[in-house]
């Protein structure tokens, strides 16, 4: 019993980092196509090859992802984006952005995700969330987030810790930067020219408000958007849950 527990156990391990890997590889694929294939200039691409090599993605890997988004090489990528609106349960409004080259099986599994989540249904709520550029970093001695914000050109700033983004290092100091969508790319680059560890640099929905929860009704929410951000295709889960 104990050897195929292990085997059962690195199977699972080998599964989800399959699953992982997938989600990078989309991501960079994704980045290159509408920012090109030089990280220095792509600040999304840079976010992206950052998490990737540190999950320890190859770089063949990384590099075919890159040439396939940028078209390079004869290979272009095909992929559509479709955005997904609703509620999970308890009325959490919820927008989920998805990234496939097959709209028409991944479009039914998302909808049966919604349907298992119960009270989790399709609707228009995009006006619950403002559309931004969302740019997380951390630092070693970060100093005065709310300057740094002003001199980077964020709108909003607020602290992060490594239990909200794991990219954040336990023992350092990380900030997630609001801004318009055309000023992410260059609060990014002043981030990383002023000692700033870029970890993701996106455009993103941020809640206006978010609804009170018990322990209970924010575990059953949690549960639902699990069961969405597990999905291969699914690139984003954005949701008014603190």
């Amino acid at each position: 019993m104990g050897r195929q527990w292990l085997l059962a156990k690195r199977e699972v391990a080998s599964l989800k980092k399959s699953k992982s890997t997938g989600k990078f590889v989309r991501e960079i694929t994704i980045a290159a196509r509408q920012g090109g294939a030089d990280p220095e200039n792509n600040a999304r691409l840079f976010a992206a090859l950052e998490k990737a090599r540190a999950e320890s993605v190859s770089k063949d890997v990384i590099e075919r992802a890159i040439n396939k988004g940028a078209g390079i090489g004869g290979e272009k990528a095909v992929i559509d984006h479709i955005v997904f609106e609703g509620y999970a349960p308890h009325k959490v409004p919820l927008i989920v952005e998805v990234y496939t080259d097959n709209t028409n099986r991944t479009t039914p599994e998302i909808r049966v995700l919604f349907r298992d989540g119960q009270l989790g249904a399709p609707g228009s709520n995009k006006f619950l969330f403002d559309h931004v550029g969302l740019v997380e970093a951390w630092k070693e001695n970060a100093g005065d987030l709310e300057e740094a914000a002003i001199e980077a050109g964020a709108n909003e700033v607020e602290p992060l810790s490594h239990d909200q983004n794991d990219d954040i290092p336990a023992d350092k100091t990380g900030a997630r930067f609001i801004t318009d969508r055309t000023a992410t790319a260059a609060v990014t680059t002043w981030l990383k020219s002023n000692g700033w560890n870029v970890v993701t640099s996106e455009i993103g929905y941020v809640a206006k408000n978010f609804p009170t929860l018990t322990d209970e009704q924010r575990a059953e929410a949690g549960e639902f958007l699990q069961a969405l951000e597990e999905h291969d295709d699914v690139h984003r889960v954005w949701t008014a849950i603190k």
